[in-house]
C-alpha cells in the first residue's frame, strides 16, 4: 500500500523496463513514496502498458492513451535498456543497431512524446544510463557508445526543459554492474563466466555488485522536489569504479 505522506506522493510517473529487475525495483519504491506509477515493458507481463520502446507509433499511442486517462504526468523514468558485449571487430552491424535502438533511440522517443505531458505541470526525466557510459571498455563498442549518448541527450533535454515554468528536469543515472538478467546475460555469454563475474567485482573498490534498491533510491531523489534545482547531471552509482 503506498503512503500518501511520501516522497512522491499526488504525483503520476512513467516507468519504462518496468519487467526486469531494476524496473520492478524502481516501480516497487516510487510507490512506496505516494506515486501512481503508469509501468509499461515490451512484454504485457505484470506491467500496465504493453510498450516496445524502439517503435514510434507505439509511444504516440501510450501519449495519446495516457493524456486520456491522466491528462498529465509529474516523472518519466526510462528505464529500458539491452547490454551486448562485442568490440569493434567483433561486433555485428545487426547488434550495434539493435542496442542503439533500445538504448538510445528509445530514450529519444520516450523523452520526446512525454514532453508535453510534462510541460503541463513541470516534472522530471531520469534516463537510465550506465558508467559504460563514461568509462569505455574494449568489449562494448555498442553499449558504450549507446549510454554515453543517453548521457549527452539528458543534458540537451535538460537545457530545454529549464525553458519552461513550471521547468521539465532531466538527469541521468549511471550504474555500475548491478544484480541484474542484463548483467546476469552478460556474463554468461563470456567464455569463463565464473572467471568473468570474479575480474568484474575486482573492479569495484566496494568489492560487490550493487542493488537494485540503490539505483531504485537515486531515482526516487531525482523524481522528487528534494532534486527541484538539480538538472543537466549526471549520477554514478559505481562502487568507486570510476574513481580511479
Amino acid at each position: 500500500m503506498t503512503t500518501q505522506q511520501g516522497r512522491l506522493a499526488g504525483k503520476i510517473i512513467h516507468v519504462t523496463g518496468a519487467g526486469g529487475r531494476i524496473g520492478q525495483a524502481l516501480v516497487e519504491a516510487i510507490r512506496r513514496e505516494g506515486a501512481e506509477v503508469l509501468s509499461s515493458d515490451h512484454l504485457h507481463h505484470g506491467v500496465d502498458l504493453a510498450l516496445d520502446v524502439t517503435v514510434e507509433a507505439e509511444w504516440q499511442a501510450t501519449a495519446q492513451w495516457i493524456e486520456q486517462q491522466h491528462g498529465a504526468i509529474d516523472g518519466l523514468v526510462n528505464g529500458a535498456g539491452i547490454g551486448r558485449l562485442g568490440s569493434i571487430e567483433d561486433l555485428s552491424f545487426e547488434d550495434w543497431r539493435s542496442t542503439h535502438a533500445v538504448n538510445l533511440d528509445g530514450v529519444f522517443l520516450g523523452c520526446k512524446y512525454m514532453m508535453p505531458l510534462l510541460r503541463k505541470r513541470g516534472g522530471s526525466i531520469v534516463n537510465l544510463s550506465s558508467i559504460a557510459g563514461i568509462v569505455a571498455a574494449a568489449n562494448f563498442a555498442a553499449y558504450n557508445s549507446s549510454k554515453a549518448g543517453v548521457r549527452h541527450l539528458s543534458k540537451s533535454i535538460a537545457l530545454y526543459g529549464a525553458k519552461f515554468k513550471p521547468p521539465v528536469r532531466c538527469n541521468s543515472v549511471h550504474p555500475a554492474f548491478i544484480e541484474s538478467a542484463m548483467v546476469d546475460g552478460m556474463i554468461a555469454s563470456t567464455d569463463n563466466p565464473e572467471r568473468a563475474r570474479s575480474k568484474m567485482i575486482s573492479d569495484i573498490p566496494l568489492g560487490r555488485f550493487g542493488e537494485t534498491k540503490e539505483v531504485a533510491g537515486m531515482c526516487v531523489y531525482l523524481l522528487s522536489d528534494e532534486s527541484s534545482f538539480v538538472t543537466g547531471a549526471e549520477f554514478v552509482i559505481d562502487g568507486g569504479l570510476s574513481a580511479r
